[in-house]
């Protein structure tokens, strides 16, 4: 179990080097966070419904529904997750209610034999001009094991 954990730390990692490049050429508009379902991961596939709330300083709170779906390793049962993303936009793109929903796509990585680590990195939103990059790390109580392409859809 010491080298699952290894792997997912390598692969978080990984996830994080390519945002911070990225991440200084955009504004941050918010945080998102997200109570993911428990569920199970079949093998090479997992799809599973979020509930998310959106906050940005001096403004009302947004809410949206969404699901998320991985494509790659995934094996294991996770309880109930709770993912927090800081969002970034492009310097000229502009947020307006509601400018999350849309579709995200990018990299997942989790390890988890009780407690759990994990993380996303997602591109997409409207315009495909928001960035969904880990604010902390994911945490999560289960059985798991996830390398994958991660898919995000947010109502």
């Amino acid at each position: 179990m010491n080298k699952l954990f290894t792997a997912a730390v390598a692969a978080i990692s990984l996830l994080a080097i390519a945002p911070a490049a990225q991440a200084a050429a955009q504004v941050k508009v918010g945080v998102l966070t997200c109570t993911v379902e428990p569920g199970i991961g079949l093998i090479i596939a997992s799809s599973k419904d979020m509930s998310c709330s959106f906050h940005r300083d001096g403004h009302k709170t947004e809410h949206y529904d969404g699901n998320i779906k991985k494509l790659g390793i995934d094996i294991g049962v996770t309880g109930a997750t709770e993912i927090v993303w800081l969002v970034f936009s492009g310097s000229s793109t502009k947020y307006g209610p509601g400018s999350l929903a849309g579709t995200y796509v990018g990299g997942s990585a989790e390890a988890t034999v009780g407690v759990g680590l994990g993380g996303n990195f997602l591109v997409g939103g409207s315009n495909k001009g928001y960035a969904l990059q880990p604010w902390s790390i994911q945490g999560q109580v289960g059985l798991n094991y996830s390398v994958a392409f991660a898919g995000l859809t947010l109502n």
